[in-house]
């Protein structure tokens, strides 16, 4: 027993003996205690009593004061209860000591006094429990939501919440007897103080039903079996996405790797056109640029509110993080971080939803088949539909069938089964989702197939600012003193640091710098070549994540290097004339512009430039990105058709050489003649194709006849007569032009 006695105005001695076990017989307070008579005190002389050390303790408040958001109508205010608290949240002890109350006069110890045979067979009432043990031993019965779900619950009672409090202090007496002078959050606090989570929950339910009020002991029963579906489901996402890839067989803890992103209001805000050489003007697509989101944001209620939709379209370019962003909010949804106002989140991928193109299937047998926990709710006859949950549909560009709104028939019903493409579109017009919301990310061409109808806010994933690129070197390297020296090379070569606004630009780079320090050792030197980094980029594209895509069928080496070749000449012919967009009714007819858009090299914006209507405009991934390809297009054309771009009325200045270098000096000549410099970032990526690193990555574009060797020393000697040719201005890129070939000094 606590030695320490609170004194309090309205509790007695019986209050604070009263029994907390399941089952015990509860008696008179006379008869269950006595008090012995005082004995006499010990003479110890007369002296006065010493009372300088005595302190002024004011008494405690109440613990209702400390929740008064919970017995509010407001059902936002009782969301943000986490900030309180209360006496049940503090360590209980296994006796009722904290509702100790004596009188000031009497520090006698309180003996029990012993009863007879007769008077144990007449105690008072006892309330049978209603049992459910499987209910009662889930640990997602924490304080926090059982205090939750017993003020939501008896909130309910409104005119009989009297009866209710007579009843429990009619079947315990001891810790109750001052039930009538309690309000809510007072008798749910006594409550769990005096039992268990599970005994709690249990009384309440039996007492609800000897009052003939079914339904709220129902209701409470449903708010555990949700509460353990939600448990579960939390922890299924949380082993999911508890680790991030980073090099191959590598992982990293999620919350040790994550990078918050640029998040704007609204899409359509054009292409990233920051350049190291060049000024080029910014799209016309929005009057004013919309502010920044905060992650936890996203889906916040205050916007709901404004705009009234439940669907929203996070769109992002190839490689911007879209898919690492929804692993990021369902992992802290899980944690209890942020996003609580939806009961569930079920994150959905287009690449698992293959397995459904056949057959009929509805909404809810998918979420059941994927997340098994939810399986409860429909044995305890739940409607999943009914909660407030996220389904979240990442990656709609990878869907392959055109999305015809006019002719699919329209269902309401997510328990109907129907097939896969009746399920998406009209999950798109909003006729599946019921109360729940609906995030679809995707690549900015897709989300005006929407239709034209529909009611939905838009996002836009911009990818890393400069800070959130250096964060995310902090965090990827433990090493202090590598992670600045990564840092530092990266702002080194600023078109290098430009591309890293990609988060998966920035995972390769940091791959490839972490590899060099296990090869070589912490001191090594990292490369000075940006193209093979552009190289591995594009590989990754055209590759890996073309083929998880189901809009892009595998090709050929020979259908690649065809598709490569064209994208490289539209990008030249582009450049030639100063270009980085075009009009999408002037993309040329021989360009399968849906294979482009799909693949991830170009991406669509619309514009504005009249008031009466919009235009479509692509351009490619970057700037610099065009600069890429058009160079690819020069190097392959020579080097798989022995096809010299520049050879249509272009003289040279130079001596004739090797054939590969007639390519490299008639190149360097049309660059030197661009006084603007629109052809540097071009020059250096085809001397960078000269590398021995980068032929080797782009191997499988080769023919096997092709055999280059090591151009570094050719290259060197083109640099070297162009330095002495009176162009003073273009020495700096002609210096970065010997660094991209590989070339040792």
């Amino acid at each position: 027993m606590d030695d320490s006695i609170m004194l309090s105005d309205d509790s007695s001695i019986g209050d604070a003996v009263s029994g907390r076990g399941d089952g015990e017989e509860f008696i008179d307070e006379e008869d269950l205690y006595y008090i012995p008579e005082r004995r006499p005190s010990l003479d110890l002389e007369e002296t006065p009593m010493d009372t300088s050390n005595w302190h002024y303790v004011e008494q405690a408040l109440s613990p209702a004061q400390s929740y008064k958001s919970l017995t509010s109508d407001d059902p936002e205010e009782k969301e943000d209860m986490e900030g309180s608290s209360t006496r049940v949240q503090l360590e209980r002890a296994d006796s009722f000591s904290s509702c100790y109350s004596v009188d000031s006069n009497d520090c006698e110890k309180i003996i029990p006094r012993e009863r007879s045979k007769d008077e144990t067979k007449e105690s008072s009432n006892k309330l049978e429990l209603i049992q459910e043990p499987e209910e009662i031993k889930h640990p997602s019965l924490t304080l926090k939501f059982t205090f939750t779900a017993l003020c939501d619950t008896l909130k309910q009672l409104q005119v009989d919440f009297s009866i209710f409090k007579w009843k429990l202090w009619t079947y315990y007496p001891q810790p109750f007897s001052a039930s009538q002078s309690m309000d809510l959050v007072d008798l749910v606090d006594r409550l769990l103080e005096t039992f268990t989570c599970e005994m709690s929950i249990q009384i309440t339910r039996t007492i609800l039903v000897s009052l003939d009020n079914n339904y709220l002991s129902d209701y409470l029963k449903t708010l555990c079996i949700k509460n353990q579906v939600r448990y579960e489901l939390a922890g299924a996402l949380q082993r999911k996405f508890c680790e991030e890839p980073i090099m191959e067989g590598e992982t990293m803890p999620m919350d040790d790797l994550y990078t918050d992103f640029l998040i704007v209001g609204d899409t359509d805000n054009g292409p990233n056109i920051e350049h190291e050489v060049l000024n080029i003007p910014q799209l016309n697509t929005k009057k004013k640029p919309d502010p920044p989101v905060p992650f936890a944001e996203t889906l916040s209620k205050k916007k709901s509110r404004r705009t009234g939709a439940r669907m929203v379209f996070l769109q992002g370019v190839a490689g911007s993080g879209k898919s690492v962003f929804v692993k990021k909010l369902v992992r802290d949804w899980s944690l209890e971080r942020s996003h609580q106002q939806f009961l569930f989140v079920f994150p959905l991928t287009f690449r698992e939803l293959k397995e459904y193109d056949e057959g009929q299937v509805s909404l809810r047998d998918i979420i059941e088949k994927l997340y098994p926990e939810t399986v409860k709710l429909r044995e305890n006859k739940l409607k999943l539909e009914d909660e407030k949950a996220l389904i979240i549909f990442d990656g709609l560009d990878e869907y392959d069938t055109d999305f015809n709104f006019n002719e699919t028939e329209i269902h309401s019903d997510p328990t109907d089964p129907i097939s896969l493409h009746i399920n998406v579109v009209n999950m798109l017009r909003g006729r599946l989702i019921n109360r729940s919301w609906c995030l679809i990310t995707t690549r900015p061409q897709v989300y005006p197939y929407a239709p034209w109808d529909g009611h939905y806010d838009r996002l836009e994933l911009r990818g890393f600012s400069d800070a959130n690129k250096e964060e995310y070197f902090h965090k990827r390297f433990k090493d202090p003193n590598q992670a600045a020296r990564v840092i530092e090379y990266v702002k080194s070569l600023k078109t290098l640091h430009i591309m890293c606004y990609l988060p998966m630009f920035c995972k390769m780079v940091a791959d490839e710098c972490q590899r060099i320090f296990r090869e070589k050792g912490a001191a090594a030197e990292l490369p000075r070549s940006i193209t093979y980094m552009y190289t591995k980029l594009l590989l990754k594209l055209i590759y890996q994540l073309r083929k998880e895509r189901r809009k892009a069928p595998n090709r050929s080496k020979e259908e690649e290097e065809a598709f490569l070749l064209e994208m490289g000449k539209q990008a030249f012919t582009m450049l030639e004339k100063g270009k980085f967009s075009v009009l999408r009714r002037n993309w040329p007819q021989g360009t399968s512009l849906e294979a482009v858009v799909f693949s991830g090299i170009c991406e669509q914006f619309t514009t504005t430039p009249q008031v009466l209507f919009d235009e479509d405009v692509v351009s490619f991934l970057h700037p610099t990105m065009q600069e890429y390809l058009a160079a690819l297009y020069a190097f392959l054309s020579y080097t798989n058709h022995e096809k010299n771009i520049f050879s249509n009325g272009v003289k040279s200045l130079f001596s004739k050489g090797g054939k590969i270098m007639d390519v490299y000096k008639a190149a360097v000549e049309k660059s030197l003649q661009c006084e603007d410099g629109h052809l540097d970032l071009f020059l250096r990526f085809l001397f960078g194709m000269a590398s021995k690193t980068n032929q080797e990555l782009l191997q499988p574009l080769l023919k096997p006849s092709a055999k280059l060797g090591d151009l570094s020393k050719d290259c060197a000697s083109v640099i070297k007569k162009a330095k002495e040719t009176p162009y003073p201005d273009r020495k700096t890129n002609l210096q970065r032009c010997l660094e991209e070939s590989g070339f040792k000094l």
